[in-house]
């Protein structure tokens, strides 16, 4: 008799064995991986140390190249290179902010690694001493464009350093990269006057400084910059986005103020005494004469064009013939070189302009 089976006991499973594939032989099978032995896990995890600016990057630096990121004694040379390249531009970067208030990364890098042809370096030195506690530079954002400036902190440590030449106060950069009048644009027209006599060979962008206060009878003269030329002359420099002309009139009247200012001391016999301008600019027998005093003129929106302004300038100005104004525009400037014949000289009548070099320097 068949009885049907029970709905409630589970079949019986088949024999997987019996209808399994046979098992390769041990001729036919391939060999297992073996682990990852430990030199080769520290090769993956090794970090290559930032790369010296404006060199090679040296054999090995490829993840692809096998056993040259071994650390060994061989590489410990060139960690301690990098890693100084990477300090001393972090230093430059500070240096550079303290002088000239605020930058951005495009221009720092073409005071600072000009043959470098994007900004990662001088944005990754930014970055270090942003991370820094407290930080050194701070930024601010506008228009998809980052504005660097200098701290507190900052600036007390490039003045620490004792490489600026003067010094550079508690007035950080700050104001002016925030700005939405116009000193924003005031400051960034200044660097890239910097950049183009840099560039040129004109001065060097250490020899600036900016806004020195000057005495005079009727109060300080503030310039804008005074630069140490490389013919070991000094110039003052004014940048001119918005200002009225009869502003700058009154500029050169304050100019000429500061140029006549009485002496002041005693002297003595082998020494007579001296004004301001004399004991900083002159030289100890008075060899130098007065500074040139330079404007540049520079784009601004709802204003006339930096060409109209400086015709209008020179229309108006009253040559003085003990200070020698040159005048010229920013595009001018950027764009032919600070060394070409780009100044056009205040007083002399003629449009044609001149190299910096020719300009009469009157006692």
């Amino acid at each position: 008799m068949t009885t049907a089976p029970d709905p409630h006991i589970p079949p019986v499973l088949a024999d997987t064995a019996a209808t399994a594939s046979p098992a390769p032989s041990p001729a036919t099978s391939p060999a297992p991986s073996p682990a990852p032995s430990p030199a080769a896990s520290s090769r993956r995890l090794t970090v290559v140390a930032d790369q010296t600016p404006d060199s090679p990057a040296p054999a090995g630096c490829n993840s692809s190249s096998p056993g040259t990121d071994v650390p060994g004694e061989a590489s410990r040379p060139r960690k301690a290179a990098a890693t100084k390249a990477g300090a001393d531009l972090r230093g430059e970067v500070l240096l550079t902010l303290a002088r000239l208030r605020l930058a951005t990364p495009r221009q720092l890098k073409a005071l600072l690694l000009p043959h470098q042809q994007d900004t990662d370096h001088v944005r990754r030195a930014l970055r270090n001493l942003l991370a820094e506690s407290p930080a050194l530079v701070g930024r601010t954002h506008r228009a998809q464009q980052s504005y660097w400036y200098c701290t507190p902190a900052g600036l007390a440590e490039a003045a620490a350093s004792g490489e600026l030449a003067s010094p550079v106060g508690r007035t950080t950069g700050k104001r002016i990269a925030a700005s939405k009048t116009g000193l924003r644009e005031h400051g960034l027209a200044l660097v890239d006057t910097v950049i183009a006599f840099h560039q040129a060979e004109v001065a060097d962008h250490a020899d600036w400084r900016v806004e020195v206060a000057h005495p005079t009878p009727a109060g300080n003269l503030v310039p804008d910059a005074v630069v140490l030329l490389a013919n070991g002359a000094s110039a003052f420099v004014e940048i001119d986005r918005t200002m009225s002309y009869a502003g700058l009139l009154a500029k050169l009247e304050r100019y000429a103020a500061y140029r006549s200012a009485p002496a002041s001391g005693r002297g003595n016999a082998a020494r007579p005494p001296r004004n301001h301008w004399q004991e900083t600019y002159a030289g100890p027998s008075l060899e130098r004469t007065f500074p040139l005093l330079l404007f540049v003129f520079a784009p601004a929106k709802r204003r006339a064009a930096p060409e109209t302004r400086e015709a209008a300038f020179h229309d108006r100005a009253r040559p003085n013939w003990q200070i020698t104004v040159a005048t010229t525009t920013l595009h001018q400037l950027t764009h032919d070189g600070a060394d070409r014949p780009v100044w056009r000289i205040v007083g002399r009548g003629e449009e044609d302009r001149r190299v910096l070099a020719a300009a009469s320097k009157p006692r």
